[in-house]
């Protein structure tokens, strides 16, 4: 994988996120890919379990979002990627959220974790969350 290869999947993703179904989803993703939502959680197994999570996650190709994504480093099969994500107009939510992707030999992702962060969130645990105005 290389930085051109990678900001193509990330095209995709968001272009199959926008997308009716989850077809589509098999041009991202390895049959038995990982797919974590945050460092912690516990892995979706596999492309019928990230199909299903997809499906529970978005409302649908006509959510209201906007994405930017930017590479920030690739190293031989992983990228990282920053992804600054707000949903409605105007915005109701926002998260920033690094991505971590591990590809294959076909150039799918065989795992995909995120770190999302969002306004109001603490951070650090045991701190109360610090305002930004924003929501």
């Amino acid at each position: 994988m290389d930085r051109n290869g990678f900001r193509r999947w990330l095209d995709a993703y968001e272009r199959v996120w926008r997308s009716p179904g989850t077809e589509s989803l098999v041009e991202l993703f390895a049959a038995s890919a990982t797919y974590r939502h945050s460092p912690y959680a516990e892995p979706l197994r596999g492309l019928p379990a990230i199909e299903r999570d997809w499906d529970a996650e978005r409302d649908g190709p006509d959510d209201e979002f906007t994405m930017l994504a930017t590479v920030l480093a690739v190293d031989a099969d992983v990228g990282v990627a920053h992804v600054l994500v707000r949903y409605g107009e105007p915005p109701v939510q926002e998260y920033q959220d690094l991505w971590l992707v591990w590809f294959d030999a076909e150039g799918r992702a065989s795992r995909f974790e995120e770190w999302p962060f969002w306004p109001d969130q603490p951070w650090a645990a045991g701190e109360a969350p610090e305002p930004t105005g924003q929501r």
